[in-house]
């Protein structure tokens, strides 16, 4: 045997190295994702837009002796929710109110339901005056003989996008609209709106 050869033998990383190495390989993916979560997938504002409100049922009477009211009124508010996220939206049981000069007068459940990635969901609400809130409100009243109602509605819808089916994003998308009721035209006279959502 030629003493000037040599026996190579494959060497191999110690189990240290290894253990390094694959602890390595995890944090940088667990990496990745955050970056990705809180980058490119950044969560962005779903939002809630009123379209239009129009007067679904008007009914108004007087009566002298007592000063009473008798109001029998249905706004319809056709709302759409748009998704502008990479996930879907998924939102849970919202909720519209309608007020009159800040009293609460009529209540109406939004049911929940999904708006898909970059999707928008059509719905349409409506707000019905509760029976003998106004009866005895002397500005109802006068608001009724003058032949305009001043209204404000707001709707609530909370929800959440869950990115890569792991970081989950809350959010309460809000509407706000004053309008303005004409009694004897029985229309909606004016309406202005006004959107927001908060994480």
């Amino acid at each position: 045997m030629d003493p000037k050869c040599k026996h190579h033998s494959h060497t191999s990383f110690p189990p240290r190295r290894c253990f390094l190495i694959s602890i390595s390989l995890i944090l940088f993916l667990i990496l990745l994702l955050l970056i990705l979560g809180l980058t490119v997938l950044r969560p962005r504002h779903a939002t809630t837009i009123v379209n239009s409100v129009r007067i679904a049922g008007l009914e108004a009477s007087l009566k002298s002796p007592s000063l009473s009211l008798s109001l029998n009124l249905t706004l319809s508010l056709d709302i759409t929710a748009h998704n502008p996220n990479h996930a879907s939206f998924r939102y849970d049981e919202g909720s519209a109110r309608m007020y009159y000069r800040g009293q609460l007068v009529g209540l109406a459940a939004i049911p929940p339901g999904e708006v898909e990635a970059e999707g928008s969901v059509n719905c349409v609400v409506d707000l019905t005056v509760m029976a003998g809130r106004l009866a005895s409100d002397s500005t109802a009243y006068g608001d009724v003989i003058a032949g305009a109602m001043d209204f404000a509605t707001e709707t609530e819808i909370p929800g959440r996008v869950t990115v890569l089916g792991v970081f989950k994003h809350h959010m309460v998308s809000y509407t706000s609209c004053e309008v303005v009721v004409g009694v004897r035209s029985r229309t909606v006279e004016n309406s202005d709106c006004r959107y927001r959502t908060k994480f």
